[in-house]
């Protein structure tokens, strides 16, 4: 399986870039550092990132609009075809524009138990509070400031006696050892069976009476009583793939779809023409249109009476 493409921004140092780069090197490492990027181009890390081999980029933004900025960082993203972007002490505010364009594909690190102390001055902060622990906490980038839900969190016990410097020192050693295992599980779970089976879940139950059992050994779903309109599939007969199975129309649908990616979709064994399989474990799946083809291939099998209760077009 080919290892995700991971981008890191920084602005100094860069001691949480590499811990990443380094965890990188291990061959059981799901992803790999593609570029290392700062918006300051004497920052110390790019340095280090030059020295081990990694593609570097530095500008400064000084005197430049966010938006233009953001711009040139994003077109660096996209020529060293990162998958995701992790900011490692990367000290902008970052423009809604480019927080949409990596929606969902970018972590940040932040030295603090979140949601207390966003911002800056954290240790500070939780000293002066008298709290038992700082520390810090791995989160998923949307356009609040360390505001996107928390994926992984160490406390560092506060001591007697503990200075901001003190405590700056050992919550770093906590930085370097949960930013890496957290980005590898991140980039994985778009391959994780468990990940995979919660997100179709979580669609086909929200149709009208669905509900799930497991046919075949797989998990399947269908209308109360009723027929099935989908399965999810995990080395199905020893095929490998984690896939969709949803109904379609017929052989000649079932072609065109395979004829436009054949990588994504296919035949799936022994249950004809009037089925597709579409794969999860591309990495890249895009979620709204799987609630589509589940919605479609509900309305496939649904009455029309419930159909029609529902308000939802006849499509079949």
């Amino acid at each position: 399986m080919p290892k995700a493409r991971v981008a890191v921004l920084i602005s100094g140092a860069g001691t949480n870039m590499a811990a990443l780069l380094y965890a990188a090197k291990a061959d059981d490492c799901p992803y790999e550092i593609v570029l290392v990027a700062a918006n300051d181009p004497e920052a110390p890390g790019l340095k280090i990132a030059e020295a081990e081999g990694i593609t570097t980029w530095g500008l400064s933004h000084k005197g430049m609009d966010r938006d233009a900025f953001d711009a040139l960082v994003d077109a660096q993203l996209h020529e060293a075809r990162a998958e995701y972007v992790a900011l490692a002490g990367y000290m902008r505010i970052l423009s809604d524009a480019f927080v949409e364009n990596w929606q969902g594909r970018m972590l940040n690190i932040h030295p603090s138990l979140l949601p207390k102390y966003k911002g800056l001055n954290t240790h500070r902060q939780a000293i002066d509070a008298g709290d038992s622990h700082g520390g810090c906490s791995i989160h998923v980038v949307t356009p609040a400031l360390d505001d996107g839900p928390v994926l992984a969190q160490t406390p560092v016990a506060i001591v007697p006696g503990e200075t901001v410097e003190s405590l700056t020192q050992r919550v770093q050693f906590a930085e370097h050892q949960l930013y890496p295992k957290t980005l590898a599980a991140f980039v994985t779970r778009e391959r994780s069976p468990v990940y995979l089976l919660g997100r179709v879940r979580e669609l086909a139950m929200a149709l009208p009476e669905a509900d799930e059992v497991s046919s075949h050994g797989m998990p399947c779903f269908g209308i109360a009583k009723g027929k099935k309109f989908a399965y999810f599939t995990e080395d199905h007969h020893g095929d490998g793939k984690i896939a969709l199975l949803v109904k379609i129309s017929g052989a000649d649908e079932q072609a065109q779809l395979i004829e436009l990616d054949e990588d994504r979709y296919y035949r799936p064994a022994y249950f004809g023409d009037g089925w597709v399989g579409i794969r999860l474990d591309l990495g890249e799946t895009d979620w709204d249109a799987i609630g589509e083809w589940l919605r479609k291939s509900w309305l496939a099998v649904a009455p029309k009476k419930l159909a029609g209760l529902m308000g939802i077009a006849e499509e079949f």
